[in-house]
């Protein structure tokens, strides 16, 4: 007999292999700014390509950190059956997931379809990113769902 703990790992697994996808691309983007924020390589965008707002780089670098962590962390518990589904959870990623992908997306939209918009809405790696970090959050939103509601 399968105990609760290995049925929530099984059962969280679709979850844990989108929040793994998704660090894994952020992750891909913290290595790459700092990779170009100080060796400067050929194959990669400008460091300036990375950078969507003004905020001091050794600053970006710290945030950037701890949501990795966080996400990390997050998987990691999800992946082990560590957490458990609470709908009102869900509930609240749900909302702010849906507005983050929603502004993370409309920034994209004016940044094609307004060529003279600000530098902000035509940075297209951090604006990708963002949207990353949204799915994450909906993907978390759809785990207390739909796990709560299997309960």
């Amino acid at each position: 007999m399968e105990s609760t703990h290995e049925g929530n790992r099984g059962a969280n697994q679709p979850y844990a292999v989108a929040c793994w996808l998704l660090a894994a691309l952020f992750a891909l983007r913290v290595l790459g700014q700092g990779l170009q924020q100080f060796l400067l390589l050929p194959f990669l965008p400008p460091a300036s390509a990375f950078q969507g707002s003004g905020i001091p780089y050794p600053l970006l670098l710290a945030v950037q950190l701890a949501i990795l962590y966080a996400m990390l962390r997050a998987t990691i518990r999800l992946q082990h059956g560590a957490t458990a589904p609470r709908r009102r959870l869900g509930v609240a990623f749900g909302a702010f997931g849906a507005f983050y992908m929603a502004v993370a997306l409309g920034r994209i939209a004016v940044g094609l379809g307004v060529p003279e918009a600000h530098a902000w809405f035509r940075t297209w790696i951090p604006a990708a990113f963002h949207v990353v970090l949204a799915g994450f959050v909906l993907t978390l939103a759809a785990f207390h769902l739909v796990r709560a509601e299997a309960k």
